[in-house]
């Protein structure tokens, strides 16, 4: 699975880790995280992150 990374704050979803602080177990796909999920760090949604490279 892919990471992504927040484009403002630089945070890095990592599906093998998930998000456990906001209820997002490990093995969660970015694809798959709930459309009301925002960045940890920043707050901001979805839209502003990219695939890390």
């Amino acid at each position: 699975m892919k990471k992504y990374v927040c484009e403002v704050c630089g945070y890095i979803y990592d599906p093998e880790i998930g998000d456990p602080d906001n209820g997002i177990k490990p093995g969660v796909d970015f694809n798959d995280l709930p459309d009301y999920w925002v960045c940890p760090i920043c707050s901001f949604n979805k839209d502003n992150f990219s695939i890390e490279e």
